[in-house]
């Protein structure tokens, strides 16, 4: 029986005249951590805005859990979607909800859960990002990683089987990045999430990730563990790309 809970088959995007994915094909294993890494543009992002349905495919299928969610219709996509969870690069809290509504208003609209549960819920995982004491605040009264920290709390509140991961320290000023960046440390090594992150943040790839894709070209030209695709890496391009930023 297949473990893969991730499954591109195929897959093809276009946007105009630029072709951003061609014919992707990559499984990810439940409870595995997977980052992806890359030039810009070389279609990272439009993988997990994909699992997002914020994009979809030209070509090819894409399943999650062994449920169809391209193609396939609205109905079953927003059920499929409510096993993921992501966090974006720029936060994307709701300006006129505080921290805690912020967190508690998608498991009470999309999962049905009574506001008690969620407001509970809500709570611990404040607790557990460390700002137990900003329930009340506005997301305009936190710094930036406070603000990333409660975008990370919003996304576990679904209780999602995925979590996809997009350059969430590249907005943070350079002094935040280290604590958010624990934080999802902590998150990797105490839950059995599936992760898909996107990072240039390579150290951290290294420490969490237990396969790293290389990604040029809208192909996946080398996958492997991290202490391989780092160390010692196969392809060239991988070698220039990892020259050029580590």
């Amino acid at each position: 029986m297949s473990t893969d809970l991730i499954t591109f088959d195929g897959v093809s995007k276009s946007f105009g005249e630029n072709t951003v994915l061609k014919e992707l094909s990559f499984s990810v294993s439940a409870g595995k951590h997977v980052t992806l890494i890359g030039p810009s543009g070389s279609g990272k992002t439009t993988i997990l805005r994909m699992l997002m349905t914020l994009e979809r495919p030209d070509t090819g299928t894409i399943e999650v859990g062994g449920a169809r969610l391209f193609p396939a219709d609205e109905k079953q996509r927003r059920e499929v979607r409510k096993g993921i969870g992501m966090v974006f690069q720029q936060f994307n809290l709701f300006p006129n909800m505080s921290v805690l509504r912020n967190i508690t208003e998608a498991p009470v609209r999309v999962l049905g859960l009574g506001k008690d549960e969620a407001e509970q819920r809500a709570r611990e995982l404040l607790e557990m990002v460390g700002l137990s004491e900003k329930a009340d605040a506005r997301p305009s009264q936190l710094s930036g990683g406070q603000q990333q920290r409660v975008a990370i709390a919003r996304a576990l509140a679904m209780r999602p089987k995925v979590l996809l991961l997009d350059e969430v320290t590249s907005a943070l000023d350079p002094e935040l990045v280290a604590g958010v960046l624990d934080l999802l440390r902590d998150i990797a090594r105490s839950t059995d999430i599936t992760m898909l992150c996107v990072t240039h943040e390579m150290n951290f790839a290294r420490d969490i990730s237990d396969e790293v894709f290389m990604f040029d070209s809208g192909r996946v030209i080398e996958a492997g563990p991290p202490e391989r695709i780092f160390s010692d890496p196969e392809h060239e391009r991988t070698r220039e790309f990892l020259g050029a930023v580590l």
